[in-house]
């Protein structure tokens, strides 16, 4: 991978975290739900549950990319970004640009699913 692609993937990286921190302000700015006290009734409450269950569960998505996202600039810093971290090979650069967090070749993903897939079933 040359200067020019690593560089538009940092950038593409810098750009996914921030506006994960801008998402994260948002949120943390509106409450996550209402007080139980303004609520009328039982749907409403229960309304309002499920959308802060939900609420908590994209954050904690987000929180996972968040660090994801940080690795990547990490093995960025250390040289090691855009190897597979199973067999060390070279990860393409168009498929850094679809999914700039991964650290597994295409090979070794396509392996990794298949063994959840069997372990699912």
């Amino acid at each position: 991978m040359n200067k020019k692609e690593l560089k538009e993937l940092k950038e593409i990286l810098e750009g996914m975290k921030n506006e994960l921190l801008t998402q994260a302000e948002q949120m943390r700015q509106r409450s996550l739900g209402l007080d139980v006290e303004d609520l009328p009734d039982e749907v409403d409450l229960a309304t309002s549950e499920t959308d802060q269950s939900l609420n908590l569960h994209l954050r904690d998505r987000e929180r996972t990319l968040f660090k994801k996202i940080e690795d990547a600039l990490e093995r960025m810093e250390n040289n090691e970004y855009g190897k597979c971290t199973l067999c060390d090979e070279e990860i393409g650069f168009k498929r850094l640009k679809a999914r700039p967090v991964t650290d597994l070749c295409i090979r070794c993903k396509e392996e990794q699913e298949s063994v959840e897939k069997r372990y699912a079933e």
